[in-house]
């Protein structure tokens, strides 16, 4: 709990002086294209968020490292995400970096965990698959493209005030949790400090939106969050190697269906951004309902109240994931089940056949809150 404290201060004081500093430096840090299918926001904000939660997990994990030798790991996980952040750090101030760079450095940084650390995939309880992984190139293979399929989703998910980086929270949250339920400290210490640090950053970004996560903090978390996981399976072979998907099903899902969605239905390429992601539907069709008028404030509050509804699908399977974290057929089905309520919330929304429980909570007196 002490790494999680230090992660927040320090996470918490680093971003405040950003959202300062970036005020006198608008040229070089604020998001000042306010018209892409992806923006929903009502006026420039810095998109470098990821500063203050890098640094306060640094922070926190050289304490850890400073009080045992062990703890010298979380360090060397820094270290090895070092090149996914400063990628994402430099696309969010240039906007000269292209998707596929910021892919490949982090399959980079997931490369060199693998070698330097060995956290590295080496079973997933799916027939042909353990045969693969069982030689190690495959598993390194296996490893990087999951740690930047995750990272990757982590940064399309980043849409909304408090979107990714609550739901960051939550998946580390569960395997926090079962890193105690199996004796593991230090996966769990690795856990809460990044959940400290998240929690700083997610002060100063919701509801009031003053600063956003940035690619540099999307990879980074979404990296870091695969990096633990792997770490948890490696150190503890009585957890499922699907644990893992089911906590980060969410992200996973919405990049795969995303992808699906354009290659095959709009015919256009898969890394042509566009704006209906589910998150991008529920803003445009649910929270349609919303009293409020057009000015900043009220476009902040709408933007703020699409989070919750994706938090409390994040949460769908991230329940059941911590309940039955050793059993594979449990998390198989619950797999299954994700992705049929995802697919069917989807069809509704897109077809503006939102479920009444959404429009109720959006139109109840008091429900959007001041940002």
């Amino acid at each position: 709990m002490l790494a999680l404290l230090i992660a927040f201060v320090v996470s918490l004081g680093v971003t405040l002086f950003v959202v300062h500093f970036a005020r006198g430096h608008q040229h070089f840090f604020l998001d000042h294209e306010l018209s892409g299918p992806q923006k929903f926001h009502a006026r420039p904000v810095p998109r470098v968020g990821g500063m203050g939660i890098f640094v306060g997990l640094l922070f926190a994990l050289a304490l850890m490292g400073f009080q045992s030798p062990e703890g010298r790991l979380g360090l060397q996980l820094m270290a090895c995400g070092l090149v996914a952040f400063a990628v994402g750090l430099v696309e969010d101030i240039t906007k000269r970096v292209s998707p596929l760079k910021r892919l490949l450095a982090t399959a980079a940084s997931a490369l060199l965990a693998a070698w330097w650390l060995g956290v590295a995939i080496d079973r997933t309880d799916i027939p042909g698959l353990d045969w693969i992984v069982a030689m190690g190139v495959g598993s390194w293979l296996l490893t990087v493209l999951a740690v930047a399929g995750i990272a990757n989703s982590v940064n399309i998910i980043d849409g909304f005030n408090g979107l990714a980086s609550m739901c960051v929270v939550i998946m580390l949250g569960a395997l926090a949790y079962v890193a105690y339920q199996v004796g593991d400290p230090l996966v769990g210490a690795l856990a809460l400090a990044g959940i400290g640090a998240v929690l700083g950053f997610f002060v100063w970004n919701f509801p009031a939106g003053l600063i956003f996560l940035g690619d540099g903090g999307a990879y980074f978390l979404g990296f870091f969050v695969a990096e633990v996981a792997i770490l948890l399976l490696v150190r503890n072979p009585e957890v499922s190697p699907l644990f893992p998907l089911l906590v980060c099903i969410y992200p996973v899902f919405e990049t795969l269906f995303s992808i699906y969605r354009r290659r095959f239905i709009r015919a256009v390429p898969p890394s042509m951004p566009d704006g209906i992601h589910l998150h991008s539907l529920i803003y445009r069709r649910v929270m349609r309902w919303a009293v409020g008028d057009r000015s900043a404030k009220a476009l902040t509050r709408r933007n703020s109240m699409t989070s919750p509804f994706l938090w409390m699908l994040c949460m769908l399977s991230v329940i059941p994931a911590v309940l039955f974290w050793n059993s594979t057929p449990f998390i198989v089905g619950f797999l299954a089940l994700f992705v049929f309520t995802y697919v069917v919330l989807y069809w509704r929304i897109v077809r503006f056949k939102s479920p009444r429980w959404m429009r109720a909570f959006v139109t109840r007196p008091g429900s959007l809150p001041d940002s």
